[in-house]
């Protein structure tokens, strides 16, 4: 996928997100927040192991309500992910950069606790690998996209400001070279806080 056509792909999803809005009462909010990555590789005989890197995240988001406690949850995230690594006493990370595009299902229960769920799109815009001080940028080595499954909950309180927890689960083999059989898969948790503006839809505590 070249970047006109990730361009295009966020012009439609802006697009989406715009044409929901016009008959719903809907809350737009950002958020941000602790990654903790790893990479989940298989088909790889160097000997190296992967470790959770710790990491960030920060987007926005737009809460459409659907019907009785659910919602639709579109979001735009920037998520720094990738792997710390290891091989034979020398230690680095795989640094990746994504813009993901998740949308979520969401129950809202009236206490403040919420459950969601979905599929994420990740566009990749950057990836290198750093080691004793050395960067060099392995991007050519990855497919320009991501396909991931959200799972996550969290507690809304009365301001409008929220904690929530996120696992997403890598569906996709991210590796551009599958000959030998390798797969390199994402797996990122998520842990953070948002905030919504404006008032909440009619009924909703």
């Amino acid at each position: 996928m070249n970047f006109s056509l990730n361009k295009k792909l966020i012009l439609l999803v802006i697009a989406g997100f715009s044409l929901a809005t016009v008959n719903a009462q809907v809350q737009f909010g950002a958020k941000g927040g602790l990654n903790l990555a790893n990479l989940s590789v298989s088909g790889d005989n160097s000997g190296t192991s992967y470790s959770m890197r710790p990491s960030f995240y920060v987007g926005g988001m737009v809460a459409i309500p659907a019907f009785s406690d659910f919602s639709v949850q579109p979001e735009v995230v920037y998520s720094s992910q990738g792997s710390k690594l290891s091989n034979s006493g020398q230690t680095g990370n795989y640094n990746f950069g994504y813009i993901n595009i998740p949308v979520l299902l969401k129950y809202n229960n009236e206490s403040g606790f919420f459950a969601e769920t979905g599929p994420q799109l990740g566009l990749l815009m950057s990836a290198k690998v750093s080691s004793g001080g050395t960067s060099v940028d392995v991007k050519d080595q990855l497919k320009s996209t991501d396909f991931s499954w959200a799972i996550g909950a969290g507690f809304l309180l009365p301001m409008n400001l929220g904690i929530d927890a996120r696992y997403n689960i890598g569906l996709a083999n991210i590796a551009k070279d599958q000959s030998n059989g390798q797969s390199i898969k994402n797996g990122v948790i998520q842990i953070g806080v948002f905030y919504l503006f404006g008032e909440r839809p009619s009924g909703k505590k």
